[in-house]
This record gives C-alpha cells, structure tokens and sequence, in this order.
C-alpha cells in the first residue's frame, strides 16, 4: 500500500464542529431534484405566485394598516416602502437560495448549508415565531372581520366573550380558532386542492382590493395627506416596522420547493413577482384610505378599510363586501402560512432535530397529517386567548432576524459553492445582501427594547432546546461520528 493511500481521507467539513450540511446532501436527502419525499409536484408558477400572494396579503394591510398609520400618519406609504426595500433585498437572496437549492426547508435548509446545524436550528426556532405564531395573530385578524361581516349582512356581532381574548374584553376567540381548524383540514386533503383554494382566494382579495382602490380614490383630497410626517423620522421607522408585518410570508414560497413543478425557474420568480405586485397595491390602498378619510380616521380603527368604505359609500353594503374580503384573504394567509410552517417542521424532522413524528407523509395524500393537526392544535391557543397587538412585535422580529441570516447565507455560499448551479444570481452581489442586513437591523431597531427582550429570551429557550434535544438526536451528527476503531468522519461533501 502506497503512502498516499494510507493517509486518511480529508474531511470537507470544517473542523469547529459547525455540523455544516452540503447542498447536494440536502437535495440528496428530500428528493429535490427527483420526485420528492413522499411529495407531489403538483405547482405550477401560477399556483406559486397566488400561493406567494395568499400568504402575504390579509391581516397586514386589512387590519394592520390602521395602526402603522397611527405611527406614520400620511408618511404610512414610505412606511411600505421602506418595508418593501428590505423585502427586495431579501427578495434576491431567497430567490438565489431557493433556485440553487429548492428544498422545503427553506432559510433552515440554507443555513444548515452555510453556518451549520446549530444556526440552523436557531433560523427554525425563529421561523416558529414567522410561521407559527403569526397564524395565530392572523387569526386573530380574521375574527375582526368575521363580526363586521356578520354585522353587514345581519346587523348582529358573535358575542365580545366568545369573538375575542381576554386582552381585548372577551374569553375566547372562538372564530380564530375555528379558521386554523378549517386551514387543517384542508392542508391534510392534498396540496393540490389547497392550491387551487388558494389561487381562487387570491384572485378574490386582489379584486376586492383594486375595488377599494376606485371608491377610496373617488374621495380622494389632497390635504389629507398633510402634515405628511405628523410624527417625525421616529414615527416614520416605527410604521415601517409595522408595514413589514405585512409582508409577511413571501418566504413561504421557499418552502414549496419539493411541490413545485421546475422549482429552479419558478421559485425566484414567483418571489419578484409577488414582491413587487403586492407593495404597488399596498402603497395603493394606503394612499386611497388616508385620501379618503384622513390619516386621523384611518388610525387605530379596527376593520379601517370597511369603515373608509362605508362613509365614503354612505352605505354599509360596500364595507360588507370589503369585510368579506378580508374574511377570504384572512383565511388564505393562515392556510398559506400554516402550509410553510409544517414543511419546515418536516425538514428539521428529517435531519433529527425535533421528534420523527413531524416528518412522516401520508401515502394517500402525500401530505404531513399528523405534523398539521399538531401544529393547527398548538397555535390555535395563543389564537384563542391573545390580541393582535400582543405578537405583532414578536413575529416581526423573528422574521427580520430570520431574513438578516439569510442575506448573510447568500454570501456565505457564494464563497463555499461557487460552482453551485444557480437559476437566479443576486444582482449588485455582494452589495445587495449587505443593504438587506442593514435594512433589516434597521427594522429591528424600530420595533423598540421590549420586543429586544422578548425575542432575546425567545433565542435563549431555543438553544436550550438545541441542546437539550436536537443535538443529541441529530442525524447528521450521529452519522459524523466515528464509531470505536473507526476512521475519520464520513466525508461530507
């Protein structure tokens, strides 16, 4: 035996114990390029963008919107601007990522590829507040609607005990909590049916929404936009942390990797499309209702776009119609959003680092069964028993921490794959990922030192649990770890 072959085979893994996972393996392991594991490709673009566009639209800008003009005032539509810039720039990352390595794990799978399986689990901690906790304060959001629906149609609302959590005069939120039930049930059937239901529902709230456009701008005043920054810069930044609650979701298409047709061509562009389509109709709709109204009548109102509509109309059939709209956009986030949570959960399931109960499919649907009743099951009790405002701020955070990482992962990869195969390369690299760290610590900053706090005990828990589970039962750790008389650890990439 030569000299050269007694020598042990070198490692691609880095030697710091980071447990960095190759693209190649992640696409091995899901099937990605194949036919899946255990899913369908059943997606086409189309389906991707009104899936991209179900997940965003809904409470943000039905409910949301009324309380980032509280912050902004007139200065609401730079507001979604500044929002929709850090989308963009994240937009161009996700879009790299998920055309180079279109798998359901999204940001979990992109940072286990770059910065290892501890920030990995860390981006999935995180994306439990994105996802998770999100379809609790959409929701929430949906309740509101559900009773000024019933109030147009048959001049009753459900009762405030049973409509509402004790934070905002009531017991329960029985609606809430029936609209993720209804989303599960749904999920389980297939992603087939749940695609077209939510093409459909997207279709529907654009529609509504341009319609709301054409009566708000027939009362449009132009002094209704002065003072234009009642409420200075400070205002300004905290309204566009509050607009970026808005956008929402858009990431979510990341997770349909392993269900889409072409994954590699559909999945960036069904994120610029949905990026851009979604912040004119914004800056739209905002521009129409403080027109209107004025930012003062806008600000702090629930249901604002329903009660723009009625004054304007003199009329509350036209503010039905739009509280029937927002029951369907609603209805379309939750069902998108809780989509894109159990696929995560299912990836972080395959590589070990939550209970295996989470990763197994269905053979008849092909669908997460037990992954969706468990989360449906758990978020439905901050749904039942919280405000809105109550995990607005924290959703908030977890995402831009979330996007931030990313941006960093696009670089990160770009250094260690360059040869990677990449449908979709981030233009004015490297400039772009570095503006969408800044504008997203920018954000952060705005969302004030309480939520700081919170989500710094949020991380703490989570690398508990890291600790404490995911990484003693980690596959990938177990399988880099050399038996008794063994060599070096399996080669990685």
């Amino acid at each position: 035996m030569s000299r050269q072959s007694r020598q042990p085979r070198q490692s691609s893994r880095p030697p710091t114990g980071l447990r960095i996972k190759s693209p190649a393996s992640l696409l091995a392991e899901s099937g990605a390029d194949l036919e899946g594991h255990g899913l369908r490709r059943t997606m086409g673009l189309f389906q991707l963008v009104c899936f991209g566009i179900g997940a965003i639209v809904g409470t943000g800008i039905f409910v949301g919107l009324s309380d980032t003009v509280a912050e902004a005032g007139p200065a609401v539509i730079v507001s979604f601007v500044l929002a929709a810039l850090t989308c963009v720039f994240t937009a161009f990352s996700f879009a790299e990522l998920g055309g180079a390595i279109p798998v359901s794990g999204s940001s979990y799978s992109f940072a286990y590829a770059t910065l290892g399986e501890r920030a990995a689990f860390l981006v999935g901690w995180c994306l439990l507040l994105e996802y998770g906790v999100s379809v609790s304060a959409v929701a929430v959001g949906w309740s509101q609607y559900l009773n000024e629906l019933l109030h147009s149609l048959v001049g009753r609302q459900l009762p405030a005990a049973l409509s509402a959590g004790p934070g905002d005069g009531g017991v329960v939120n029985l609606p809430a909590v029936l609209v993720i039930l209804m989303a599960a049930a749904l999920l389980v059937r297939g992603v087939r049916e749940s695609a077209r239901a939510t093409a459909a529902m997207a279709i529907l709230k654009l529609g509504i929404l341009a319609a709301f456009c054409a009566i708000g701008f027939s009362a449009f005043r132009a002094g209704h936009l002065t003072p234009f920054l009642p409420a200075g810069i400070g205002g300004l930044t905290s309204g566009a942390s509050l607009a970026f609650f808005s956008y929402i979701g858009f990431d979510a298409i990341t997770t349909a990797g392993e269900e889409v047709k072409d994954p590699r061509r559909n999945i960036p562009l069904a994120i610029l499309i949905c990026i851009g389509l979604v912040t004119l109709l914004y800056c739209a709709v905002a521009v129409a209702a403080i027109g209107a109204l004025g930012a003062e009548a806008v600000g702090d109102k629930p249901a604002a776009l329903s009660l723009v509509v009625d004054q304007v109309t003199d009329s509350t059939v036209g503010g039905g119609i739009i509280a029937f709209g927002a029951v369907v956009a609603i209805a379309s986030v939750v069902l998108a959003v809780m989509y894109g949570q159990t696929r995560i959960l299912l990836s972080m399931s395959r590589d070990g680092l939550i209970p295996r109960i989470f990763e197994r499919v269905s053979p008849r649907t092909s669908t997460p069964v037990a992954n969706t009743w468990i989360v449906a099951l758990v978020f439905a009790v901050p749904a039942a028993f919280s405000s809105l405002d109550a995990v607005v701020g924290l959703t908030t955070i977890g995402t831009l921490a979330v996007m931030a990482v990313v941006n960093v992962t696009v670089i990160a990869l770009r250094r260690s794959h360059a040869a990677l195969p990449r449908s979709f390369r981030v233009p004015l690299y490297p400039l772009s990922p570095v503006l969408g760290v800044a504008m997203c610590l920018y954000l952060i900053w705005g969302t004030g030192w309480t939520t700081w706090v919170q989500f710094l005990v949020f991380l703490v828990a989570g690398a508990v649990v890291y600790a404490c589970y995911g990484r003693r039962n980690s596959r990938f750790g177990r399988a880099a770890t050399p038996t008794a008389g063994a060599g070096a650890a399996p080669r990685e990439e």
